[in-house]
Order: structure tokens, then C-alpha cells, then sequence
């Protein structure tokens, strides 16, 4: 990962609000993060993602069909170097932006073909008023040889502009978490992903 590459993100945040940058890990880090998720999704890790906080959580298939594993910071080598280049990023916000960023969750999402996640926003509404919140919606593309035609982009709305991001492997998009409803459109083929938000201390 090139500081250039953290440069540029922290320059669309910045600007728009929202950056994309391609190449962000290592090839060789993409698809050991790509074995590793299928190979814990073989072993039946994975759960049906579901919408919502607390009494208000539930499973709605009609609005989101991934199947998540969150992830452990201090468990398994294969996520380290995802770790320590989220974490650079991290650093580089807070000194260019004064974000106030201090930890980053983050699971592994994966769609079946034809799945999908409605339109909605990252930050609860309920963040406001809770002790931490999220403030920049990240997700990382582990898919090799990603085409147009396999579909699954993540389009992102702002006022009268949207915009598609391909999950194209190497690819971080990252966006202002209060402000950008996105959602992920149906595809052809398996759709991997580590979806995760940077958090500020309210």
C-alpha cells in the first residue's frame, strides 16, 4: 500500500466526502483474505446479516441477503497486513482532518449471486447519542477479475449525483458514514467483501 494511495483518500474525503481508490492491498494479500473468508464460510461461520440495533435487530431477506463474519483485531495472521493498512489510514485521517478516529470494525460480507443490501445509511440514528459512532463506512473488494457484466456495484447517492463503484479486488472505497445512502446491487457471481467503519468517541 503506497502512502500516495492514503494520500488520495484522505483527499476525496476531504473534497466529496467519498473516495475510491484501486490497488490499495497487495494481490497476494487480496486472495489469502479471499481464501480465508471461503474457507470460514465453508466451515459455517458465517450468519445471515440482518438490519437494525438491539430489540429492533431482525433478519429482513427482503432488504439485505449477505452473509457476515465479524472480525477479531487480535485473532489470525491472514488479516494483519488489513489491519495495519486500515490503521495507517486511520492515523493519516486524524492528522489531516482531525477526525478523532480511534478504532475500526469490520466484518467479512459475503453475497451469494443475486443478492443484495437495499438503500440506507451506515450511522444509526441512535449514534448521536451513544458513546461512539461511525464516521467513515469503508468496504475492501476481494474479487479477482471483476467485470461490469457480473453487476454487485455499490452505488452511492448524493443529492442528484450517484455514483457505482465495481467490487473490483483491491479496490477501498471509503465515504462519510451520515451522509451517503448507498446500496449493493445484484450480481452475477459471488460478491466478497470486508465492510468496516472507522469510529469516533462521541
Amino acid at each position: 500500500m503506497a502512502a500516495a494511495a492514503i494520500d488520495r483518500i484522505c483527499a476525496g474525503i476531504a473534497d466529496d466526502g467519498c473516495a475510491v481508490t484501486a490497488d490499495f492491498l497487495p494481490q497476494a494479500t487480496l486472495a489469502a483474505l479471499a481464501d480465508e473468508a471461503r474457507a470460514r464460510h465453508a466451515a459455517g461461520e458465517f450468519h445471515a446479516a440482518g438490519i437494525g440495533r438491539g430489540a429492533a435487530h431482525a433478519q429482513r431477506s427482503d432488504i439485505r441477503g449477505d452473509r457476515i463474519l465479524w472480525l477479531d483485531q487480535n485473532a489470525g495472521s491472514v488479516e494483519k497486513p488489513l489491519w495495519q493498512a486500515l490503521d495507517a489510514l486511520r492515523l493519516a485521517l486524524n492528522e489531516s482532518l482531525l477526525l478523532g478516529l480511534f478504532s475500526f470494525e469490520a466484518h467479512y460480507a459475503l453475497y451469494p449471486p443475486g443478492a443484495f443490501y437495499r438503500r440506507h445509511r451506515d450511522q444509526f440514528r441512535a449514534d448521536a447519542a451513544s458513546s461512539d459512532v461511525r464516521v467513515i463506512s469503508c468496504a475492501m473488494y476481494l474479487n479477482q477479475d471483476w467485470t461490469v457484466a457480473d453487476g454487485g456495484a455499490l452505488r452511492i447517492y448524493d443529492d442528484e449525483r450517484v455514483r457505482d463503484v465495481l467490487p473490483a479486488a483491491g479496490t477501498l472505497v471509503c465515504f462519510l458514514s451520515d451522509r451517503f445512502e448507498h446500496e449493493v446491487l445484484p450480481a452475477a457471481r459471488e460478491r466478497l467483501a470486508v465492510t468496516g467503519w472507522f469510529r469516533r468517541r462521541a
